[in-house]
This record gives structure tokens, sequence and C-alpha cells, in this order.
């Protein structure tokens, strides 16, 4: 049997509230599937299960705040055999007989209250009605969701700003910090983006911090020291999943998971990126892309700061910042030009990683970053 327990989405995170089952017992789940929503101090969480079974039991109910590590659901592996009823497999979003998607409980409710859900607008996956939908048409609140969202975040944001500052008074008082620099000239880089963005349409083209993220991934790759956890140890981490702080509109961030980063190509990136980046500033993220981080990336180009020194965020053991590009002078073999200049920062755990190589995967991150062609 299989303990599915309340997940941990960063070292600042101590409970969750259960807002809603998207499973219900019985229902055959597999890697990736999201099985329920828990409100935390980072925004309504979609909760993903990473093992493949039938659901035995649902052991928290819907609106419960339990702490991290508490079960709150068991799972029968799909190697043992059990017998299950054939009406116990549905899925966990079945379609009305007009093929409109909704939730077994959004179902219950709409039927207990006598709602017609068939004219409600769906705000779950693929359109699909919540228990929440059919809530908020039971009290006949017609307000526009974008309004609905700007309320939301208003209330979340000093959630975001507590787990911030839990996270990062952690991180100064445990982990003993060093800082390296590099500058990078960026001239065949912003030269080559340039003539590669011509042959795209206009809506596919790329930015310059694809090109950053995967030269980041590749060099993680040359000095996988940098891509850890340090608990008690130090503990490599074999999937390169590059933590991208995304600055909110009101203030505070969130550092979704870009995952598996160095399998990526730059277009699939950018794609990425045009789906995360909206999805984190309406704090709707998976499980997932908050918990599985290995190394972050921080990055105020936009903010025209030529330099930005990071805290790391435990338990990892590494954090590499980017400022703006910006024209200085440049020297190289005896001759003297402006060139367009990026500063590239490491914050690493002494703990885990020396000076060498730190300067090492600085070093290729910068050759990287000369070689755009490469990437």
């Amino acid at each position: 049997m299989i303990e599915f327990k309340m997940p941990s989405l960063g070292a600042d995170m101590e409970d969750g509230t259960l807002i809603e089952w998207r499973v219900s017992s019985g229902d055959v789940v597999k890697r990736g599937d999201i099985i329920a929503e828990v409100d935390t101090q980072k925004g309504l969480i979609e909760i993903e299960v990473f093992e493949e079974g039938t659901i035995d039991r649902l052991i928290i109910k819907e609106g419960m705040k339990v702490p991290v590590g508490t079960i709150i659901a068991t799972i029968i592996p799909l190697e043992e055999k059990v017998p299950v009823k054939k009406e116990a497999l549905k899925k966990s979003l079945i379609r009305s007989p007009d093929r409109i998607k909704i939730s077994p409980l959004a179902r219950k409710i709409a039927k207990e209250k006598e709602i017609d859900f068939s004219i409600i607008q769906g705000t779950g996956p693929e359109g699909s009605i919540t228990k929440k939908d059919i809530e908020l048409a039971g009290k006949k609140k017609i307000e526009p969701q974008v309004e609905i969202l700007e309320d939301k975040r208003d209330i979340d944001i000093q959630g975001v700003r507590a787990a911030i500052a839990s996270a990062m008074s952690r991180s100064n008082k445990e982990i003993p910090h060093f800082y390296l620099e590099t500058r990078i000239n960026m001239s065949k880089a912003m030269n080559w983006l340039k003539e590669t963005n011509k042959q795209l349409p206009l809506r596919d083209r790329l930015l310059s911090v694809v090109v950053i993220i995967k030269a980041m991934a590749k060099a993680i790759k040359e000095v996988p020291e940098v891509n850890a956890y340090w608990e008690d140890s130090l503990q490599l981490k074999e999937a390169i999943n590059i933590g991208f702080a995304v600055s909110l509109r009101k203030g505070g961030v969130v550092i979704p998971a870009i995952l598996d980063a160095d399998k990526k190509s730059l277009p699939e990136l950018m794609k990425l990126l045009n789906d995360l980046i909206p999805r984190a500033r309406a704090l709707k993220l998976r499980s997932s892309e908050l918990s599985e981080s290995t190394i972050t990336l921080t990055n105020i180009g936009e903010g025209n700061v030529d330099k930005v020194f990071g805290v790391i965020y435990p338990p990892q053991v590494a954090i590499v910042g980017f400022g703006s590009v910006t024209d200085e002078v440049w020297v190289e073999n005896n001759t003297i030009s402006i060139c367009p200049v990026l500063h590239a920062t490491l914050a690493a755990d002494h703990r885990a990683i020396d000076g060498y190589l730190g300067g090492r995967f600085l070093n290729v991150l910068k050759k990287n970053l000369q070689q755009p062609e490469t990437l």
C-alpha cells in the first residue's frame, strides 16, 4: 500500500489546506495525474501523484489544514491484484450527457443545490467545472473572472512574502555563502539570436533568457556539483530542474521549476516560459513545479541592473544571477572595443562547493554563451 502524504513544496512550507479532491476511491491514477488542489502560502497548487495504482482511501476531508508529511490518501500499487468494481473505475473528470466536464464532487453539489451546471464556465483543467465553480454559482456571484483573480492574488501576496521571509531567514542562518562573478561578452550570442529570429515567425521568436537557461543547463552537465541538495551531506541530483525566479506584479517572487531543462530545445524552452510565467503570476502552479528545483536562476535583466547576488534557496547549494546586458569597454587580443556585456554571479554553499568548482562552472557557462550555435 502506498501512503500519499501532504507534500512539501519548499523549505518554507509547514502545512497546507486541502481544497478539493480531483479523484475518488477506486479511480486509477498514473504518474503526473492531478489528484487534489491544496492552498498554501504560495497559492492554490495542483498536487500530482508520482505512483501508478488505484485510489484506496481519501483520508483527509476537504477544507482540512494538515502538516507536511501527513498521510492524506492511500493508493494500491498496480502490481497488486485488487478486485475493483466497474463503477469505481470512473475518471476523476466525467462528461455529462451534453459533453460538459465536471468533477464528481462538483456534480454532486450541483445536484443537491439544484444548480444547472450546463451554463457554468468551468475554471478547472480543460474547462472542467470544479466545486468552487458550483459554489460561486450557488451564491450568484456574477463577477468578471479577472477581478476574482486579482482578489485572490491580493490575499496570497502576504503569504508569498511570509514564505520568502522564512526561507531566506533559514538560508542566511544555515548556509555559509560565498560569491563569484564573471563578465561575459554577449556579442556572438546577441548576433546569433538576431539572425535566428529573422527566420522565425513573430510568435515563435526567442528571447535571450532562453539562451541563458540552455547555456546554464549545459554547464551544469559539465559541473554537476552545483546541481545538488545539502541535507546533512551533499546529494547530487540527476535531473536538471532550474528554478526560474518570477516576480509578481504586486511584489514578491515565486520560483517554479523548468523541469529537465537540459533536455529541452530553445524553442521548447520559449514555449514553456510563455506558459509558466503567466501561471506563476496567477499563483496557479503544479506541485512538481514548486518542489523539484535543483538550482535557481535569478534574472533581473529587465530592471536595468548590472548584477545581482542571490540568496540560496535551501536545500539547494547554488543560485546563479544575471543582470542586464549593457555596453561596456572590452579588451581582447590587445584591442579595445565597446561590447554588450552580461555580468553572471554564483552564490554557492561552501559546505558543498569550493572556489575551484564555482569558478569552473562560471567559465563553462561563459564558454557556452560565446558559442550559441552549440546550444
